[in-house]
């Protein structure tokens, strides 16, 4: 994706009256939702879970793109169509969620940092080979009781600063998402 490719993309993104859609919940958040309405987490039923939201008629009206977890960019639909070219047929672009999570921040407690650097050129390259056409990657900041401290907003930082090398190198756009 070159620099125009990539300012289409964000322009797209941010088109008025439409929003992305974050469907990145990982394998244990989609557990605890399906589990609060009686429903065991199965790799099948999220995949259906995720179907109805991306076949949903309209859905290209108001969404611009998708935030899709590992597992969900590699589905495809009952028809066989993988979802990333659901979601395209309607007007949608797909992205990844590109970090690994969070773990505590040695020192400061209540504190954590975004994981994902170590194997990420090659991740990015697999999910552009897969279709997506953005990437989030999230910095989770806790704010009170002193917090956050200056090492944890650094090690933060120095996270979301490494990511767009990497994806500028797999042609990718960057979609950071601070999470308070």
């Amino acid at each position: 994706m070159d620099l125009v490719s990539m300012t289409e993309t964000a322009r797209a993104l941010v088109a008025p009256g439409k929003g992305i859609l974050a469907a990145d919940e990982s394998t244990p958040t989609m557990a605890k939702r399906l589990g609060g309405i009686g429903l065991e987490s199965t790799e099948q039923r999220r995949r259906e879970y995720r179907e109805i939201l991306f076949t949903t008629m309209g859905i290209g009206e108001f969404i611009s793109g998708v935030i899709l977890f590992d597992e969900t960019i590699r589905q495809h639909a009952a028809d066989g169509t993988a979802f990333v070219e659901v979601l395209r047929e309607h007007g949608v672009i797909p992205g990844i969620k590109v970090d690994k999570g969070t773990t505590p921040l040695a020192g400061f407690p209540g504190e954590v940092v975004t994981e994902g650097l170590d194997g990420l050129r090659g991740r990015l390259a697999e999910y552009v080979s897969v279709g997506a056409q953005f990437a989030k990657w999230r910095a989770v900041i806790s704010i009170g009781d002193g917090r956050p401290t200056a090492p944890a907003l650094e090690a933060n930082a120095h996270a979301l600063a490494g990511t767009p090398r990497s994806r500028r190198r797999r042609a990718l756009f960057r979609s950071s998402s601070p999470r308070c």
